[in-house]
């Protein structure tokens, strides 16, 4: 991809179309201002100095406000007549009116097409997020199945990240249960091994997966290279889609074994054909001659959208998920359906067919976009008959009944919110509620937790740990919340000073009683945050659930009725702050008892700690072992052994 200044990345700067004319006018300079009224007559003189030396060339444009934060990334084939569009605020909705009116600046980045426009936009939504755009909210990779094949006898795993590792990579799967469901059958299968490298390299005998017919024990040799080599070869071909030839020639082995009475063997071949047709059998729908494609159905309904998708690889169906893009209530299914696809395959390569319940938006240009990411022919379809609009049809009503459990669920929030706010004399609703909990054992590991709720559910990409940095906070609760506290809104003050985004919080709920709770007026009160209402939330007596004490500032402290739904939901806030706090500080913990003293040497990767821990079994003995045995490890240098040998034996 070739384009000015800039590559599919943020760019560090604009091309100098984004420079504002030297006689551009003095109450249009486009320069951070602290208005508290957006101007739609000062939007458009902003934009209209930009247009005397915009290029007529494809490219992105970013319109920002005066905090700058970027308020929308929009692609054009020319820009000068794209953006001229926003100088005429008559003929615009009045979402882009007022987005014109908060725009005080804007950068451009121009392009070789209109398809590198299109990539470049997409890549910038996600990276900044813009709120007058369609935005996808996805932070997660798809877990897919991986044959290890840097090792003698490959491995048959779940991955999701980066593909760094050499190996056979199968997917995307919807979810990790349809993943570990799968690899459990195909163990069954084809009697693969899904232990660690290191694990298998220190085995003397066969582990339980060999007792209970889901490995042939390579770590043991009870089967030969050339044997496993051929059970890695059927697991890699039925995985891409070779099934039926894969049964045949089971079958026949079967039937081999049965005629020359060798019945043991044949009842194994039973066993592992039996565990193919399930895997087959838990699919949900499948269509006859259809590989690899991504079925995407749109439903919209109230001004809300509901998309799903399902993966189909190697013409099975690896499931579906559920999205619910954020965009206006005035945007079209065309328009939100066109910015989903492209988000949806900007970090991955979408397959060579992509089958959409409607026309998109510029669907042509979407389609040549994915097509040059993905570098191969990708094909965006509407079905019209057949097996794939049955298969669409079937797509769409998913869309719908999610589409309606979540306004049903959407609901039921807003009744809650609204609760909370009765509950504890809120103004409105709380559109963001935090949650803070902190977690220990005899103050080693402390770290403290917040989570984020609001009218969808939890926001879950808002979640945020803190690991206690002060010794002296270890263990003292009190302590630990005011670092807590005050690193959160001592940032949020330097990010936000004027309290004009959306991550200000109009409740925070405290898990603690009394003393948390005044910690945290204390620590608001020295930020000047006073106006935040604030809330602690203690278990009663005997610390029953149902029993809950609530403390605020100026109030006594009160309970509610057990049976209350309020209640419930607080509840349920208050235990997934726990389960986060708790969580992280596992995780914390486990990666302390998991660590090396490998890990402390010099010039020591993952590869030379791997090569070390394979040939000595452990660090204990890497410790121990003199330079000649050192030296002797696949990939350690006579100057690295010496550097491991005098780490471990400083005094000579």
């Amino acid at each position: 991809m070739a384009m000015t200044e800039t590559s599919t990345d943020i760019p560090a700067e604009v091309s100098a179309a984004e420079t504002p004319p030297a006689d551009m006018p003095s109450d249009a300079t486009p320069k951070v201002r602290r208005r508290t009224v957006p101007d739609l007559n000062r939007g458009v003189e902003t934009i209209k100095a930009y247009l005397r030396t915009l290029p007529v060339t494809p490219g992105v444009y970013r319109m920002m406000n005066e905090g700058g934060d970027v308020l929308y990334v929009g692609k054009a084939r020319n820009l000068k007549r794209r953006v001229a569009n926003y100088t005429m605020p008559a003929k615009l909705p009045v979402r882009l009116q007022r987005m014109v009116a908060e725009t005080v600046t804007m950068e451009f980045v121009t392009t070789h097409t209109e398809v590198e426009a299109l990539l470049l936009e997409s890549n910038l939504i996600k990276r900044l997020m813009p709120r007058y755009n369609v935005l996808l909210r996805d932070d997660k990779t798809f877990p897919h199945i991986m044959i290890t094949r840097d090792h003698d006898y490959p491995a048959l795993i779940k991955h999701r990240g980066t593909r760094d590792r050499a190996g056979d990579y199968f997917g995307p799967f919807a979810s990790a249960g349809a993943v570990n469901r799968t690899i459990t059958a195909l163990q069954r299968a084809f009697l693969l091994r899904n232990c660690t490298d290191s694990v298998f390299s220190t085995r003397t005998r066969p582990c339980l997966q060999f007792q209970i017919k889901r490995c042939t024990a390579p770590c043991v040799g009870r089967v030969s290279r050339a044997q496993y080599g051929e059970q890695v070869d059927e697991a890699a071909a039925f995985l891409a889609g070779k099934s039926r030839d894969i049964q045949t020639r089971m079958a026949s082995a079967m039937m081999e074994a049965s005629e020359a009475l060798d019945f043991e063997t044949a009842a194994k071949m039973r066993d592992r054909i039996r565990a193919l047709t399930a895997i087959q059998a838990h699919q949900d729908i499948n269509v006859e001659g259809m590989e690899d494609a991504d079925i995407i159905a749109a439903y919209q309904d109230g001004g809300t959208t509901c998309i799903q998708v399902f993966f189909f690889r190697g013409g099975r169906n690896n499931g579906n998920r559920a999205y619910f893009p954020s965009h206006d209530k005035n945007q079209g299914t065309a328009e939100v359906l066109s910015a989903f696809i492209a988000q949806f395959y900007d970090n991955r390569a979408a397959p060579g067919l992509v089958l959409i319940s409607e026309d998109a938006e510029e669907q042509e240009l979407l389609a040549e976009a994915l097509t040059l990411r993905a570098g191969r022919k990708v094909e965006l379809a509407v079905p019209k008959r057949g097996d794939k609009k049955r298969l669409m049809d079937h797509a769409l009503t998913n869309a719908r009944e999610a589409h309606g459990r979540r306004l049903s669920e959407t609901g039921s929030q807003a009744k809650l919110l609204a609760g909370v706010a009765e509950v504890f004399g809120l103004e409105a609703a709380p559109a963001r509620i935090e949650i803070y909990d902190n977690s220990h054992i005899q103050g080693a590991h402390p770290i403290g937790g917040m989570v984020v709720a609001g009218p969808d559910g939890f926001i879950k990409n808002a979640y945020r740990k803190f690991n206690i940095r002060d010794p002296k906070a270890a263990g003292d609760d009190f302590a630990m919340m005011r670092e807590v506290l005050t690193r959160r809104f001592d940032r949020a003050l330097k990010e936000d000073p004027e309290r004009t985004g959306d991550t200000w919080p109009d409740l925070l709920l405290i898990d603690g009683g009394e003393g948390q709770l005044g910690v945290a007026v204390e620590v608001l009160a020295e930020l000047g945050l006073s106006d935040i209402p604030l809330v602690g939330i203690a278990k009663g007596p005997d610390r029953d659930a149902g029993r809950e004490r609530f403390f605020m500032p100026g109030r006594p402290p009160f309970g509610m009725d057990p049976r209350d739904p309020v209640l419930y939901f607080l509840q349920r806030l208050r235990d997934e702050a726990h389960r986060w706090a708790i969580g992280s500080h596992r995780q914390r913990r486990e990666k302390a008892i998991s660590a090396s003293p490998l890990d402390e040497v010099a010039g020591i990767g993952p590869k030379r700690k791997k090569a070390l821990l394979l040939h000595f079994g452990s660090a204990q003995a890497v410790s121990r072992a003199g330079l000649a045995d050192l030296r002797a490890v696949d990939g350690i240098s006579d100057a690295v052994a010496k550097i491991i040998y005098d780490h471990f034996h400083p005094d000579g």
